[in-house]
């Protein structure tokens, strides 16, 4: 017999306060995160517990609502600050708003939340879907960057931006560009 079958599974751990406490904690110190993402995350946890000792799940409902509830007051968990912070970050690496909006919504953040961290990275710059764009491209080597067989390549580099989230207008302004320095005298001008 090999050692896989010798080992017993793990039985996880009677769900109390104190260890959802505990989890909750150490997952807020390694990631950030949405308050519906961390009822996810402690909800598998007690569904586990149950499904292992027959305990109840509602008593763990109960206990992760006041965890949360307090966690919220005392703003270890703001769903505004971690929008904005992910979509800040989305944005550098060069994510659409549709790309953004997408993974917000998976993160159970709430809609008016994504809707005012979106238009408020809009007002600060209306150029923010050509600038993330112009990222995504540099970072993929797509149109301006392309070294060879750029017109070869135009629809791939068109669909792939278009995967990504990115409006028709957008994609063409930006893998049309005749070089990468008239790209970024359009996005300069564009932002004043």
């Amino acid at each position: 017999m090999s050692k896989k079958e010798h080992r017993r599974e793990k039985l996880p751990r009677k769900v109390t306060l104190k260890s959802l406490e505990n989890a909750a904690l150490f997952y807020l110190q390694r990631y950030a995160t949405s308050t519906e993402n961390l009822r996810r995350v402690l909800m598998r946890r007690v569904d586990r517990s149950a499904r292992a000792h027959g305990t109840d799940r509602e008593e763990g409902t109960c206990f992760v609502d006041q965890i949360l509830k307090r966690y919220c007051n005392a703003k270890l968990l703001d769903d505004v600050a971690y929008a904005a912070a992910r979509a800040t970050s989305m944005r550098q690496r060069g994510a659409s708003g549709r790309a953004i909006r997408s993974n917000l919504k998976a993160k159970g953040v709430k809609n008016e939340t994504i809707d005012l961290v979106l238009d408020e990275q809009l007002k600060d710059s209306p150029a923010t879907e050509i600038k993330a764009a112009f990222t995504y491209c540099r970072r993929r080597r797509l149109g301006p960057w392309r070294t060879v067989e750029r017109e070869k390549q135009r629809e791939k580099d068109i669909a792939s931006l278009a995967r990504q989230g990115y409006s028709v207008d957008v994609a063409l302004r930006v893998i049309d560009a005749i070089s990468i320095e008239e790209l970024e005298m359009e996005m300069t001008s564009e932002s004043l």
